[in-house]
């Protein structure tokens, strides 16, 4: 039974940001618990880089396509491939991912549970209890009550945790991302490749963000994104799948959620409470790419949760937050003033898609990409890149 009991940490969220978590620190030694709502999925393109593939241990079943190119369309249908060359990004399908990373953690020692979480109180003496609901097979709910030393809350875009804990944390701004899960087409299908992911930006189909067509192997995730309230992301992807004749396919599921578009200022409530992954808003602008970045901070969230339980001194839980921002914080930076000014109109947009047929822009794009990090190696390719844009800015150069 796990009511009552005392544990090390409690980890609210069994996503990338918190099964990540939940492993390292119970690889630790650590009492963990790792508290899930069971069968929610978030609604995800499903890619992951080299880089996490390594840093992480992901087994090679997970990669359900390797993805070697990728093709970027304009708001007039003018189409730019961008192939890697001599890599390729692994896509997973969450539900399968998500599960495997759970079952990692409790092999490693956690303590895992079905539940929704509810509230954060305090014990005279000072130690947190968490409270959280689990239903039995006849829909019958319960209350149940445990004791933590120390808290990672990684429930998502609209953590309770989160709001509970953390000033500030309830005024984040929020991109809603929807999509379908589809089965995907027979080969020779006019427009789809399974070792492609198209990129689509047009203001109709995301009138601030982008639209995708991910492959996964057997499936696919055809997806928009948009902040704008009112916006039908729905009728949207309808529309998208009818333009590339995949309006007939098979639509297996259908899920949305909201995506955070910037870090949290703070990650921690000075005491005992650290979040991580959505809960901490670290989804890159821009692209909107998210599973690198959540076991990313889960990592560093669990580091820092272990230098506080060995010392004692809370301030250890924010330096989560400072080696997160030192580490991808100059990524977000760039990739905020893309989104800004690139996705804000369709001619924008139609430049954008055009810089994107340059060599330069393609290799330092997949660098950083791949290596999750600013390439600094080769300074004439960001001079060159640096005047072609002035140029696409300025009009000097034409879209077409």
């Amino acid at each position: 039974m796990i009511d009552s009991q005392t544990f090390d940490i409690a980890v609210i969220g069994g996503g990338p940001a918190g099964a990540t978590a939940a492993d390292d620190l119970a690889r630790r030694g650590y009492k963990v618990l790792l508290l899930d709502r069971a069968g929610r999925i978030k609604p995800c393109g499903g890619a992951i880089p080299p880089r996490l593939i390594t840093e992480f241990r992901i087994a090679d079943e997970l990669l359900v396509a390797r993805i070697s190119s990728a093709r970027m369309v304009s708001p007039t249908d003018r189409q730019v491939d961008m192939p890697i060359g001599g890599g390729f990004v692994g896509m997973v399908d969450r539900d399968a991912f998500d599960e495997w990373l759970r079952t990692r953690a409790a092999q490693s020692g956690a303590a895992r549970c079905n539940g929704t979480f509810q509230e954060l109180g305090r014990d005279p003496d000072g130690v947190a209890v968490l409270r959280y609901e689990t239903r039995d097979e006849h829909g019958t709910a319960r209350v149940h009550s445990v004791r933590a030393r120390a808290v990672i809350g990684a429930d998502g875009a609209l953590s309770t945790i989160a709001r509970q804990s953390i000033p500030g944390a309830d005024k984040v701004r929020y991109v809603f991302a929807y999509h379908e899960i589809v089965r995907s087409p027979e080969r020779g299908h006019t427009s789809f490749d399974g070792a492609r992911c198209d990129v689509i930006y047009r203001g109709k189909l995301s009138p601030d963000f982008y639209s995708w067509i991910f492959p996964h192997g057997a499936t696919t995730s055809i997806g928009t994104g948009s902040a704008r309230k009112g916006f039908s992301l729905r009728g949207s992807v309808g529309e998208l799948r009818q333009a590339h004749g995949l309006d007939r396919v098979e639509t297996l599921r259908r899920e949305g959620a909201p995506i955070p578009l910037e870090p949290l200022r703070r990650w921690d409530n000075g005491r005992d409470v650290v979040v991580a992954g959505d809960a901490a808003g670290v989804v890159a602008p821009a692209s909107g790419e998210g599973i690198y970045y959540a076991m990313a901070s889960g990592r560093m969230a669990a580091n820092a949760v272990h230098r506080f339980l060995l010392t004692g001194d809370a301030r250890e839980l924010g330096r989560a937050r400072k080696e997160f921002m030192r580490a991808h914080g100059g990524v977000f930076w760039m990739l905020s003033l893309m989104q800004a000014f690139w996705y804000s109109n369709d001619n924008r947009r139609e430049r954008f898609v055009a810089i994107c047929r340059d060599r330069d822009v393609q290799q330092l794009t997949w660098d950083a990409y791949m290596n999750k990090a600013l390439v600094r190696a080769k300074p004439l390719s960001h001079v060159r890149i640096f005047f072609k844009n002035v140029a696409h800015l300025t009009g000097l150069v034409r879209a077409a």
